[in-house]
This record gives structure tokens, sequence and C-alpha cells, in this order.
């Protein structure tokens, strides 16, 4: 029977909020299963960048990277996550804080034009290096990533922390159990987006497409559904959106209000 493994994405205002932050990762670092976390951090480089006259661009919820932009993205994840690492050793969770071009443990490729969208120094991942991760792992390591990776040539690319976590996920599902959990401020996917209470509590396939078209969902939560159903395809237990407040009991199955994703 294989080990549990938690690979968990925090996103959205809980990274802004140092409250919100201190106690997710309090609740993280009390999880006794082998976990991975995967951060966002775009809002609070679109602020940086704002006052370095810098505006963001983005299309269909995905960043558009140009070269002054990389280089914005690269400082401020790379803040974002020795800071996120430092509370969590001091929390007694050895964590170490890493990026996909560190030990070139997530190889990708710069993403080609797209129906006359040049999404810039954005990469789309073509290889995590699994045996990397499982050591780190074996050793009681918790591996903290910042979303970016990097080509073959030396290009730091800028890739969606959602995708990050995806893809992570699958490579270890073959050495571990994998429950992929997206955490945000809200808690899951919700059907009126002013309204908390709306909360979905499952979305297949078929639901998620009649969305799509309609319009019916918010574009920023399109990559992270496409990524939780790409997940369950290829080998992911389990995927779960839900509140960062309720991580604990999102890792025990005592689920309160979340959004569990089904094939």
């Amino acid at each position: 029977m294989k080990e549990k493994l938690f690979i968990i994405k925090i996103g959205g205002n809980v990274i802004d909020v140092e409250e919100a932050l201190k106690t997710f990762l309090e609740h993280f670092s009390s999880i006794s299963e082998r976990k991975l976390l995967v951060h966002g951090g775009g809002k609070i480089a679109s602020q940086v960048g704002i006052k370095l006259g810098i505006a963001p661009n983005y299309h269909e919820g995905r960043r558009i990277t140009d070269n002054e932009t990389i280089d914005l993205v690269t400082m401020v994840y790379g803040l974002i996550n020795k800071k996120i690492v430092s509370q969590l050793n001091a929390l007694g969770s050895l964590s170490v804080g890493m990026t996909g071009s560190d030990a070139n443990s997530i190889i990708a490729h710069k993403r080609p034009i797209t129906k006359g969208i040049d999404y810039g120094w954005v990469g789309d991942i073509d290889e995590v290096k699994s045996d990397f991760f499982n050591s780190l792992l074996a050793n009681g390591i918790t591996p903290v990533l910042a979303p970016l990776t990097c080509d073959k040539e030396g290009h730091i690319l800028n890739t969606n922390a959602d995708t990050i976590a995806s893809e992570v996920a699958q490579a270890l599902s073959d050495s571990f159990e994998t429950h992929l959990i997206y955490c945000f401020e809200k808690p899951g996917v919700l059907k009126e987006v002013e309204d908390e209470n709306s909360v979905m509590d499952r979305i297949d396939g078929t639901l998620f497409k009649q969305m799509c078209e309609s319009g019916a969902i918010n574009t920023g939560m399109i990559p992270k559904l496409t990524n939780s159903f790409n997940a369950l395809q290829k080998g992911v237990n389990e995927v779960v959106i839900g509140h960062s407040q309720n991580v604990l009991s999102l890792t025990k199955n005592d689920f309160k209000q979340c959004t569990r994703i089904n094939l």
C-alpha cells in the first residue's frame, strides 16, 4: 500500500494577508503525512509591478510575461518563497524553498504563440524529476515550490502554480497515493461569486464544459479546474478545492465546505 502524499497549492488573497498566511502555515505544518507545498503570488507581483510601472497583462487567467515581467516575478516569488520557508522551519516543519530550475527539477519549454497570443516567458511543463522530489520527501523534507521553471537553454519561465501542483502530483503518483488540494480564500468553487454559501460540492467534466460554454465560471478558475481534471486522468487519487483555513480537515476527509472534482 502506497504512503499518502498531500500536494497542496496555496494562492489567492491568502498569500497577500499576513495573518491568513500565518494561520494556514500553522495548519499545514501540523499535517503528519508527507507533504509538498506550491504557492502563487501573482497579486503581490502585480502590485509591485504597478509601483515599478509594469502593468499586469492577462489572457484567460494566465499572465503574459515579457522581459520586464519575468524579472519582476522572479524577484517577488523568490521573496514570498523564502518568507514561507522561514515560517515553516520556525514551526518545526523542515522545509526547503525552491523553483523548478533548482536541480532541473521541473523542465519546461517556452509556450509558443497560440491563436495570435504571445505569452512571452511563460512555461509549459515537459518533465518533473520525481526522483529528486522523492529523495527530499524520504528525508523528511517538505519542498516548497515557487511558480517558476526553466527550459533547457537556461531561461527562467513563469509557470502557472496550479499547473505545477497538478504536474508534480501526477509525477509522484507512481510512488505515493497522491492527494491534490487547492486552497485559497474561498470555501470552494462558487455558483455565485459573491455568495460564499453557494459552494458547489462536486464538479465533473460534463458540468465543467457546460459552465465554460455558458460563461458561468470565473476565468481565473478555469486553469485550476483544467489542471484538476488532468491530474485525475493521470493517476492522482483525489482533487479538492477549499478554504485555506480548512486545510487540516481537507486532508482528513472531514469535508465541511469544499468542492470535490470527479471525472
